[in-house]
């Protein structure tokens, strides 16, 4: 009995050792691991190099040890924050007002574009195409083929979706009038297809769409934007429900630091800004109306 209480004891004491031990590399010493999932306004591997520094700075002005990674789609990036598997994430509006709805995330951080937090659905269409409007694209419906971006993107889905069902020749990619109508997964893809005359038309974020061609990923001579949503409050860095305080704070500081312009040109914007939850109550209120949340 004597042995093998005395062989229990070693083990338990070697099992405990290696717990620590495995702790101990997961985070820095004295520093949480914070974890951060981003969803891909372009190309996931272009957008490596900027979250590497993103990364650094972050850890710089928090004091955290951070890990960001950029989820494959919209939707992915949700699913994480509702599993608990991240502390933070930047959503677009539209999966940000699902993520506040499901699990409560909180909106803290926003990007600014030429100094002002907004930007625009676009739809797009190549300079030959014989259409200055969208009521001249609809005119000749029958003929176009229109690409979405990802189906939980806002600019690049729900508004311009919205705008389409409004006019009575879209209600999803199965009942429509257009000739085909298909979602290209992302706003770079959308912007390629049409300049490539793959599609005919295309929704797509203006800011996204506007750092494709100033990065010189598409040209833009050979586009046209024959129509302009509403502003939309700009994407959303969200905490996970029950962050402290003293966390956000210094998460908003952080951010609100960032002049890199290499971190910066990989979402398009001039800057940071503080933002909160009411910044996104008409994307809530417009997935109301579409369906997409209660």
């Amino acid at each position: 009995m004597k042995k093998w209480s005395h062989s229990f004891l070693i083990i338990f004491l070697v099992g405990i050792l290696s717990v620590l031990l495995l702790s101990g590399c997961s985070s820095k010493e004295g520093e949480p691991s914070f974890k951060i999932g981003v969803i891909p306004s372009q190309n996931q591997g272009k957008m490596q190099q900027a979250m590497d520094k993103l990364t650094e700075a972050l850890e710089k002005g928090t004091g955290m040890d951070v890990s960001i990674e950029v989820y494959p789609d919209y939707n992915g990036v949700v699913e994480a924050m509702n599993n608990g598997m991240i502390n933070m994430a930047y959503f677009g509006p539209l999966t940000y007002v699902i993520a506040n709805a499901e699990n409560g995330a909180q909106a803290i951080v926003t990007q600014l574009v030429d100094g002002e937090p907004f930007y625009y659905s676009y739809i797009i269409t190549h300079k030959d195409a014989p259409y200055n409007s969208l009521e001249d694209l609809l005119a000749d419906k029958e003929n176009v083929t229109f690409a979405f971006g990802d189906i939980n993107s806002t600019s690049g889905s729900l508004i311009p979706g919205i705008e389409l069902k409004k006019r009575g020749v879209f209600k999803d990619a199965n009942d429509h009038q257009f000739k085909n109508v298909f979602y290209t997964g992302g706003h770079d893809a959308t912007a390629i297809a049409v300049e490539n005359k793959q599609v005919t038309a295309g929704a797509i974020d203006s800011a996204i769409f506007n750092i494709l061609i100033k990065n010189g990923k598409v040209d833009g001579d050979l586009f046209k934007v024959i129509w302009k949503s509403d502003k939309l409050f700009q994407y959303p860095w969200a905490v996970a429900k029950g962050t402290d305080q003293a966390t956000i704070e210094k998460l908003q500081e952080a951010f609100l630091g960032i002049t890199d312009p290499e971190i910066l040109n990989a979402f398009g914007a001039s800057g940071f800004i503080k933002a909160s939850d009411s910044d996104y109550e008409s994307i809530r209120q417009a997935a109301k109306a579409d369906g997409r949340i209660k």
